[in-house]
Order: C-alpha cells, then structure tokens, then sequence
C-alpha cells in the first residue's frame, strides 16, 4: 500500500508563492538544452544501470507536490542523447547523472569525464560512433576527483589500452583526492548518497523528479583508473591525438582536484564542474570536505580572464552549453559573483555574532543574481552553503557554550519528552503544529521521540508525514531527496541485519598498494586493537611489485615503503585482491593459505589484524537510532 500522502493545503500555498518568484520564462534554457541534437536511444534505456523511462511523467502537468522550480529544472534534464557542442566537440548528456563529452581527434576520440560507471559510458561511446564513426579512445580526461567524472572509465577504454599506456590526464592530486572522498569516508558517503540523490524513492511526482544537478546516478560498474599524466600548472599545454589544450587547475574549488581547460583549435571552454546552471554546493549533503567559495570565485574569474573572450561556446561536465563570448562572459561573471556573495556576506554577518543557523534564515541574493535561473538553488542552497562558509572558517561550534557538549541524540530526546510531558503530549503539540503548516518545527520536535521511542509508530508516522511535505516544497533536488527518502525510511523501517551489508568494493579493488593499507587504518577497531597489543610484520604484493612494513602501535596501523626482505618482521606475501578478500569476508585466511593464495612467516600476525578491522554496514540507520 502507497502511504504517501498528497500535497497539504500549507504545501500548495508554498508552491504558488514560489511560482509567482520565479524569473521570467525565455525558453532559452530548452533552446539550449536540445541544440546540436543528433540522436540517442529509447528512453535512454541502459540495461541494468540507466532510464530515463520511469521519468515520462515530467511531460505531464506539474503536480502540487513538486516545487515549481525544480520541475522546471527537471524537464531540462529529461533531455538525452548525442549533441554537437561545436564541429568537433560532442556531448552524450541525459545518460548519467554528469555528461560524456568526446573532442574529435586526428585519429580517434579524446573522452572527457567517462560518467559514473561503465555501462552507460559504452552507451554513450557507442551512440557516438554511430554517429560519428567507429574511431578508437585515443585519451581520457578527468576533470577533477569526483566519482561521477571517473568511475565509468572501463566502458570507453579496455584493460589493453590501459596496461599500453592510454595517455589519461587528470589534475594534480586525483588519485589522492579520489581515493580519500570515495573510499576512507566511503561507506558513510555512499550510504548518505542514497538519500541526496533518491536512490531507493520511487521515480514519480511523490518521489525522485531530479537531482538538479541532473537525473540521478546510474548502477552500472564502478572503477579507478589511476591516471598517468597529472597536470600540475596554469597555463599548462598538452597535445593529444593531435588536439592541443590549455589547462587551468582550479584546486579547492568544486572538487580538491579539478581543472578547466580551453581548446584553441574549437575556440571551446570546458569549465568542469566550476560552472553549471544552478547554485552548487559548498558542502555536499552527502558529506565531503568543505570546498573554498572565495577560491572558487577567483578561479571563474581567472578563466574568464585567460579564456572567455576567445571563446566560441562553453560548455560543462553537466547541463547544457553556452554559446557566443559575450554570453559565456556574462556567464562567468555571474558565476563568480554567485560565491563571492554567499562568502563575502557570510563572514559580514558571522562579524556581527550571528550563528551559522541565524546568517541561513537572512542571507538572499542581490536582484542582479536573483534574477537569473542558473543561480537559482536546484542543487546547492542558500541556506546550507551560508553554513558551509562558516564551517570553512569557524568550525562547527557557533560559540555559545551550551552547544559545545550537547547531550547525543538519544539522551536528548528521552528528556525533551519528558519536559514535553510525555510521549502522547508532544505528539498532541506536534500534531497542532502540523495543521498550522510548521513542517520544520514538527520535525524538530517529533525526531526527539523517534530518537527517545523509534518504536513509536504513531511518532515514526507524523516525522514522516512532516519530512514529505518538507520535500514536496524544496527546490533543491538533493533536499527533495533527503527528505523524501527519511521519510520512506520511517515509514518501512529496514529489518536489523545479523552481519554488516557491505557496501560494493568496485573502488576498494583499484586502488594502488599504497592507498589500500591506508584505508585499513580507518576500518581498525581502536577499541579492540588498544587491549590487542603490538603488531608488526611486511607485506609483499606480488602484482605489485611491492613491499610495505605494517605496524599497529597504540591502536593505530601505520604502513610504510620498505626494500629489503629483511625490514619490517616477518612476511606475508600475497596480492591486493587476496588482500581485499580477506579484509571484507570473501575468504578466510585458513582458505587463503591452502589454497596457496597467502604465504609467507608472517601470517600469524595477519591473524591477529585482521578481527581488529571493521566491516562497515552500507544500510546504518539514519533518520532513526
């Protein structure tokens, strides 16, 4: 049975103030969003990883449970398949949550940002040499370190071409970048992505309509592919397959690691994911470290500077171009000055002793940025990037003292109950407040009996009725999605698991010897390695061809490079993903050893590491204790 429920009286008369707010429609945005159209294929329809299919319902009507804007927003990313940027540059959008962009060389396609996973990546690869001939990848680029512009890499490229050394260019600092956002925080991250992206929602006017950033992510298969050129300066050049780029790096912007660059030959500017058509985000919902606004701003006037007056089109690794200089300045200029004003009049307002909560609710944009739908905040908010920019520079503390030590969540909750006179009174004050349309205060109150009492189903029940009409008002699509997705959560709550779900170790699989050990230092349980004591012995990697001393000492793994067979205790002497196996249960280290997959002396001190390491539950409740 459908426990949604429909659009409130409260929730309506949002949506029609909204409306009324909304800049002027010009139809510019469609224009732009269909242009160069060549072709695709039905629905867009991947097997097993993308559709557009289930979306058809954004043809229709906006329904009262969608904001207007984000509908709006929604009906532009609906749009999918091949697109010609400018003779020799080619866009496959609409098949991924981010685009495929292919540059035409002399002898095949130069492939910028391979989508998330591969699946729709080989769709896209395909739809363009159906197109525009069956030419060989002939370089990859990676814009910057975010898994929607790398992880589909192996369906545009082949194990061959990887081990012939492909030319794959990214920033300085990718893997680094890549490796600590997706796998150290990777099960929280990921998990938390299934709600800023609606991965579990239903794909309807009650459910997930977009990300705003674009539709939603695919389910294909996920890799890293290490690059093998880094580039490290402004002003850089680079020739592949006889194209020649100018590069840009724009660290601490968008992503830790990320570049623009400029095609002399195209007279095109891709501007990564620098500049797209909405607000971004400053700090992501799904947890990621919080990026530098002024930073941001100075590298979209810095492009502006070295490029846009050349420049013919811009485009980016999402949503749709921008043609003619002038456009593409007034574009960059507007951009620029969309992060410098969140930053700037965050910091003027922290000056005057608000609170990251205070400056939220009173910072707007100037009419100049108001007035624009590529400010508009379909993705990042107001409201959460004005918290991000205190974060950045004042932490997470506000100052007033009664925040520092606050009481957990359930500790909290059990006594707001009590003060609230018991279970059955708050809910009667909750319920009051639900009819007068305070859908936030209702929240707020209810999620401390959920905490106190998760059990309480009729408590469970009014959090979920106030989190959806809080999701059918949003604008942005990740807040939509959060809090559409806490309350389907509430309302079917996932039964308790004996055993962690793990989460998929597509990821964990690439990663470099190095980077590996790393991450098994934030799965060691300290609590159970401070009573284990010391550990120390070598790791041989045979695929790899190297060798690691590990050590535990006061409950922390520590790993580093060594060279002789005589540094660093005994030795094990196995592969990364025998490693990998044993680390997430796939074998045991009994099995590994007949089987001739693990050797070495050093064994015995792998059998005392490996309980201390945690096996991380992907499904980890959120909206409840």
């Amino acid at each position: 049975m459908d426990q949604r429920k429909d659009a409130t009286a409260a929730t309506k008369a949002a949506q029609q103030r909204l409306a009324a707010a909304l800049p002027a429609e010009t139809g510019e945005d469609m224009a732009n969003a269909t242009k160069g159209f060549l072709g695709t294929i039905p629905g867009a329809e991947v097997a097993g990883a993308w559709s557009q299919k289930p979306f058809a319902f954004l043809n229709e009507a906006r329904p009262d449970t969608v904001n207007p804007g984000l509908w709006r927003q929604a009906r532009l990313n609906l749009q999918h398949g091949l697109f010609e940027v400018t003779p020799g540059v080619y866009q496959v959008r609409g098949f991924d949550l981010s685009n495929i962009t292919f540059i035409e060389g002399e002898t095949g396609y130069v492939v910028i940002d391979p989508l998330i996973s591969a699946q729709p990546a080989a769709a896209a690869l395909k739809l363009m040499r159906e197109h525009r001939g069956d030419k060989p990848v002939t370089a990859v680029i990676y814009t910057h370190s975010h898994v929607d512009h790398y992880g589909g890499v192996r369906g545009v490229i082949s194990q061959a071409e990887i081990d012939a050394g492909l030319p794959i260019v990214a920033p300085e600092g990718f893997l680094r970048e890549a490796v600590s956002e997706n796998v150290l925080a990777g099960n929280a991250m990921g998990r938390r992505a299934t709600y800023m992206y609606g991965a579990l929602l239903p794909r309807d006017a009650k459910g997930h309509v977009d990300a705003g950033l674009g539709k939603t992510v695919s389910a294909g298969s996920v890799s890293l592919v290490p690059n093998t050129i880094s580039i490290q300066e402004t002003g850089e050049r680079l020739t592949l397959d006889g194209v020649e780029i100018v590069f840009q790096v724009t660290p601490d912007t968008e992503a830790p690691a990320e570049m623009n660059f400029y095609f002399p030959q195209f007279k095109a500017l891709c501007m990564a994911e620098n500049c797209t058509c909405q607000l971004h985000n400053l700090y992501t919902p799904r947890g990621a470290q919080v990026r530098d606004a002024r930073a941001w701003s100075h590298y979209i006037d810095e492009a502006e500077r070295m490029f846009a007056r050349d420049s013919d089109v811009l485009f980016a690794s999402h949503h749709w171009p921008r043609w003619g200089s002038g456009e593409a300045r007034r574009f960059l200029r507007q951009q620029r000055d969309l992060y410098k004003y969140i930053h700037d009049q965050t910091l003027r307002l922290a000056n005057h002793g608000l609170t990251p909560v205070e400056i939220a609710e009173r910072i707007a944009l100037p009419p100049s940025l108001a007035a624009e739908w590529h400010t508009r905040g379909y993705y990042g908010t107001l409201n959460h990037n004005a918290k991000a920019v205190y974060q950045r520079y004042l932490g997470w503390f506000d100052g007033n003292p009664a925040n520092l030590h606050k009481l957990p969540p359930e500790d909290a909750g059990k006594r707001y109950v009590e003060v609230a006179g018991g279970p059955e009174a708050l809910l009667e004050m909750a319920r009051a407040a639900f009819g007068r349309g305070e859908y936030r205060w209702v929240a707020e109150l209810v999620n401390h009996l959920v905490f106190a009492q998760p059990d309480n189903a009729e408590a469970r029940a009014l959090q979920a009725d106030a989190l959806e009409q809080m999701g059918y008002q949003a604008e942005s699509g990740p807040w939509r999605a959060f809090y559409l997705t806490g309350a389907q959560e509430l309302r079917n709550p996932r039964p308790k698991a004996d055993q962690p779900r793990q989460g998929a170790a597509g990821q964990l699989r690439a990663l470099p010897a190095d980077a590996l050990l790393e991450s098994l230092a934030v799965r060691l349980n300290g609590e159970k390695a401070g009573v284990a004591g010391d550990i120390a012995f070598t790791v041989a990697f045979t695929d790899a061809g190297e060798r690691f001393a590990l050590s535990v000492e006061n409950a922390v793994l520590h790993h580093r490079a060594v060279a002789g067979d005589g540094d660093g205790g005994p030795q094990v002497v196995l592969t990364r993903p025998a490693l990998i196996g044993l680390v997430i249960g796939e074998t045991t280290l009994e099995a590994a050893l007949a089987e001739g997959n693990v050797s070495g002396d050093g064994a015995a001190e792998l059998a005392r590491l490996l309980p201390l390491l945690d096996r991380f539950d992907f499904w980890f409740e959120i909206v409840a204790p």
